[in-house]
C-alpha cells in the first residue's frame, strides 16, 4: 500500500474537509462532506462517548446516505456543529428529500477540550458557527497537528492534534483516514519519542524514528478523569460499500487506534470510528476486497493518529508540551 498523493483523506475522489477553531475558546471543529450524499455507518468502543443522529446510520435504518460527518471539541456542547453544518448544507439546496422540504443528514462525535486552558465562559454556544464556517473552508487540502477539532486536544502525556492518512491498494482502491486524537492513553512509547505505529509509518511522515527498542510495562496511570477523553475518527474509501459493510469498515478500523494509542478503548474515553464510502468504484472481490479495506482502514488510521500528534504545534497557555518540543526535532516536511 501506497500513500496518495496528498496523504489525506481527501484522496478519495469526491471529499472534502473544512475545519474552523477559536484560539481563545481553544477548540475547533472538522466536517468531512463530498460531492453527492455517501453511505456511511459508525462503530463505539470507548465507554464515554457524545454523538448526534448516529442511530441512522444502522444497516436497517431507513436513511441510506449522509450529507456530512462532523467531528468536534467542545464535549456535549460541541453537537451544536452539526446544526451550523446543516444549516450551511441546506442553503446549498443539499438533504434527505421528505416532499418539498430538504434535511441534511448530519452525524456527528465529540471530544472533551473544557479543561484544556481556553476560554469557556461563553454566553452562547459557539460551535453551530464554527460547523458553518468548517463546512464554508471545505476543501482536498487542510492543516493537520493543531487544527479543527483537534485545535484543543490532549492526549495522556503530549498535545494532542487533528491527523489524517490514505493509501492506494493494489486493486486501486483509495482508503483514508481522519481523526481527532484526544485520547487517554499515550501515542508514543514510555518517555520515548518513539511512536506505537512506527511499524506501519510510510517515509518518515510522523519523523522517521522506527520502533521503540524497549517496550516499557506497566503502563502509566490515567491522568484525565471519567469523560475528559476520546478519539474520534473517520475512515473513508472510494469502494461502494452497503451499510453493514461499512460498519464493518468502521470495525476494523478501531485495531488501527488501539495499534497507535496504549491504552484505547478505555471506560475514560469515548472512542469512536465512523466509516464512509463515495461508491465510486464496484468491488471486484467482495471477500477480498472487503478484507483488504479493513486492513488498510487500520493502518491509515495508526498512521493519521501518530501524524496528529507529531504534528502538534506550541501555543502559549500549553498545558501539555507537543512532540516536537519534548523531543527536539521540528516536524517540518512531514
Amino acid at each position: 500500500m501506497q500513500p496518495g498523493p496528498l496523504n489525506l483523506i481527501t484522496d478519495v475522489a469526491g471529499l472534502r474537509v473544512g475545519q474552523a477553531q477559536d484560539e481563545t475558546l481553544r477548540s475547533g471543529v472538522t466536517v468531512l462532506t463530498a460531492d453527492q450524499p455517501f453511505t456511511a455507518s459508525v462503530h463505539v468502543m470507548g465507554g464515554a462517548p457524545g454523538t448526534r443522529e448516529t442511530d441512522l446510520l444502522a444497516p436497517d435504518r431507513m436513511v441510506q446516505a449522509v450529507d456530512a460527518l462532523v467531528l468536534s471539541g467542545g464535549s456535549a456542547f460541541g453537537l451544536d456543529a452539526c446544526s451550523g453544518v446543516m444549516d450551511g448544507l441546506r442553503a446549498m439546496g443539499r438533504g434527505f428529500a421528505v416532499g418539498p422540504a430538504r434535511v441534511p443528514i448530519v452525524p456527528g462525535a465529540i471530544l472533551f477540550d473544557l479543561l484544556n486552558g481556553g476560554q469557556k465562559d461563553w454566553t452562547a454556544n459557539p460551535y453551530a458557527a464554527l460547523g458553518a464556517a468548517a463546512l464554508r473552508a471545505a476543501d482536498r487540502r487542510f492543516a493537520l497537528g493543531t487544527a479543527g477539532a483537534g485545535f484543543g486536544a490532549m492526549t495522556g502525556t503530549l498535545k494532542g492534534g487533528l491527523g489524517s492518512a490514505s493509501c492506494v491498494l493494489p486493486s486501486g482502491l483509495t482508503v483514508g483516514a481522519l481523526v481527532a486524537v484526544n485520547a487517554l492513553g499515550s501515542a508514543t512509547v514510555g518517555e520515548t519519542g518513539h511512536f506505537w505505529a512506527a511499524p506501519f509509518e510510510q517515509g518518515r511522515e510522523f519523523g522517521g524514528l522506527g520502533p521503540a527498542p524497549q517496550v516499557p510495562l506497566p503502563a502509566p496511570l490515567p491522568t484525565k478523569r471519567l469523560g475528559e477523553a476520546t478519539t474520534i475518527a473517520i475512515v473513508a474509501t472510494d469502494a461502494a460499500l452497503t451499510k453493514a459493510q461499512a460498519h464493518r469498515l468502521a470495525v476494523a478500523a478501531h485495531d488501527g487506534m488501539a495499534r497507535a494509542l496504549v491504552p484505547s478503548h478505555t471506560p475514560l474515553d469515548g472512542d469512536l470510528v465512523f466509516a464512509a464510502a463515495t461508491g465510486a468504484r464496484a468491488l471486484a472481490d467482495p471477500v477480498t476486497d472487503t478484507f483488504q479495506l479493513g486492513h488498510a482502514a487500520a493502518t491509515c488510521l495508526a498512521r493519521a493518529i501518530a501524524r496528529a500528534v507529531f504534528l502538534a504545534r506550541p501555543m502559549p497557555g500549553d498545558l501539555q508540551p507537543c512532540w516536537a518540543v519534548r523531543f527536539g526535532q521540528a516536524p517540518a516536511g512531514a
